[in-house]
């Protein structure tokens, strides 16, 4: 059994910077692969960023040079740092957790980039 609930979303404007977190419970946290997915209106579901267990991290293109995804296993966390951020990264971030064939899904976190 696995939780992911995330927070830190919001409205920011263009440029802005916000994080995001993501907290998972039970001890598959520190053996999984992590990462963000986001979803606009009228879009499918595109990954963002992720992170193995042993820290490797892989971004976007579309986020490059712009988002960091973190983790820190002893407190079985995963962290999105966005910073310049532009209208079309406007979307619904979801937290993702996959270990072989077992994944989880967050509930999602709104940000919002807007003048």
């Amino acid at each position: 059994q696995v939780q992911l609930v995330e927070s830190g979303g919001g409205l920011v404007q263009p440029g802005g910077s916000l994080r995001l977190s993501c907290a998972a419970s039970g001890s598959i946290f520190s053996v999984a692969t992590m990462g963000w997915y986001r979803q606009a209106p009228g879009k499918q579901r595109e990954l963002v960023a992720t992170i193995t267990n042993d820290g490797i991290t892989d971004n976007a293109d579309s986020v490059k040079g712009r988002f960091t995804i973190s983790r820190d296993n002893a407190k079985n966390t995963v962290a999105l740092q966005m910073n310049s951020l532009k209208p079309e990264d406007t979307a619904v971030y979801y937290c993702y957790l996959r270990f072989m064939s077992f994944v989880s899904w967050g509930q999602g976190t709104q940000v919002t980039v807007s003048s």
